[in-house]
């Protein structure tokens, strides 16, 4: 079976969106039956998509400007895939936007309806996916989505059979269980404390950063020596958060940090914060418990699915929007001396092995 990707989300720095392309990549040529190639639609960086693809991963991707052939996927249906990146039996859209095909199947991942249910809180580019994503969606064979809770709103927003709609949760890469708090040295190097708090991912407004703030300022009210929140991540849009009633020194933001960097200050860190008001699945957390980290995070549908058995063990939840439940949180980490066993024999479910798995499996059942 032959199946083109979009590959595009691995060019740049990579979100979430790439890690999900680039480990599904990885491992769907492991499975029999699949002659994987990968295409983008860029104009810049073309030249730095070929490197990034894993072994066994065709290129097929022509120099095309994305925001032309968005617009024109948008209204029209073309070009045709298969003129920019040849025949193929199934093509998979990773990030949203399935373009319009000749011959092929379409799958379409959906990762969440943010673009829909957080019209304000999201880039320009998202917001595009409004125009988008119903189209691709009449193009589309199939769907996949990360959780249960964002397949259940994709079905009822766009009024689809839930058959048409698979759960294919996301994986945690296995260097994550041998991950090693920085040293003393590693972290003076950086500027950065022995002992601290840890926020990951795209400073943007879902990701509730305003009420994660206003609890480290409860926490350093009330906790004489309480550690620093690290804000790891790259620039995204929307107001920067006001730090004016912050203590000095109560936040220090690095921006974005390589992979392996990431992993040693999650690692060490004495919790993991991930504050966010709406998600599609929540993969800091599972990373942060295989490294044997605690977690404070929002009691939201995905994230209560995908950590929620891990509640009281490693892990807790509170409501998003309440600063001072998670200043209580935050006060009782401090306090608490973690058994990392549970979080990660529970982080040890989710593999991309499985990922792919499911994914080839809709692969199959449309051809």
């Amino acid at each position: 079976m032959r199946v083109i990707l979009d590959g595009t989300p691995l060019l740049g720095p990579r979100t979430g969106v790439g890690h999900y392309t680039g480990h599904l990549l990885a491992e769907l040529p492991l499975l029999p039956g699949l002659d994987v190639a990968a295409t983008a639609f860029t104009w810049r960086g073309l030249e730095e998509f070929a490197p990034a693809l894993p072994p066994g991963v065709r290129p097929a991707a022509r120099r095309i400007p994305a925001r032309l052939v968005h617009e024109a996927w948008a209204r029209t249906d073309a070009p045709k895939l298969e003129w920019l990146a040849g025949a193929a039996d199934v093509v998979h859209a990773t990030n949203f936007v399935l373009p319009p095909l000749r011959r092929a199947r379409g799958v379409l991942t959906i990762h969440d309806l943010a673009y829909l249910k957080l019209t304000n809180t999201v880039s320009t580019a998202s917001a595009r996916y409004r125009e988008l994503v119903p189209r691709g969606l009449r193009r589309a064979a199939a769907v996949v989505t990360p959780s249960a809770a964002i397949a259940s709103e994709i079905a009822d927003t766009y009024r689809l059979d839930p058959a048409t709609v698979t759960v294919t949760p996301l994986g945690v890469d296995a260097a994550w269980f041998d991950a090693s708090p920085p040293s003393a040295r590693w972290l003076a190097a950086r500027g950065l404390p022995e002992r601290y708090l840890l926020f990951v991912g795209t400073l943007e407004p879902r990701k509730n950063l305003p009420t994660l703030l206003e609890a480290v300022r409860g926490l350093h009210a009330e906790v004489a020596d309480a550690p620093p929140l690290l804000l790891v991540g790259p620039s995204g849009w929307g107001p920067l958060p006001d730090q004016s009633r912050l203590p000095t020194g109560a936040v220090i933001t690095t921006g974005y940090l390589p992979t392996n960097q990431l992993r040693r200050l999650v690692a060490g860190a004495v919790a993991l914060c991930f504050p966010s008001f709406y998600e599609g699945f929540g993969l800091p957390p599972l990373e942060a418990l295989a490294a044997g980290t605690q977690v404070v995070a929002s009691d939201i549908p995905a994230v209560r699915e995908v950590v929620g058995p891990l509640a009281g063990k490693g892990v807790r939840l509170v409501p998003p929007m309440d600063a001072e439940a998670f200043t209580d949180a935050l006060i009782g980490v401090l306090k608490e001396i973690p058994d990392p066993a549970p979080g990660r024999s529970h982080a040890r479910t989710f593999t991309w092995r499985r990922t792919a798995e499911h994914t080839a499996a809709v692969y199959a059942s449309l051809t």
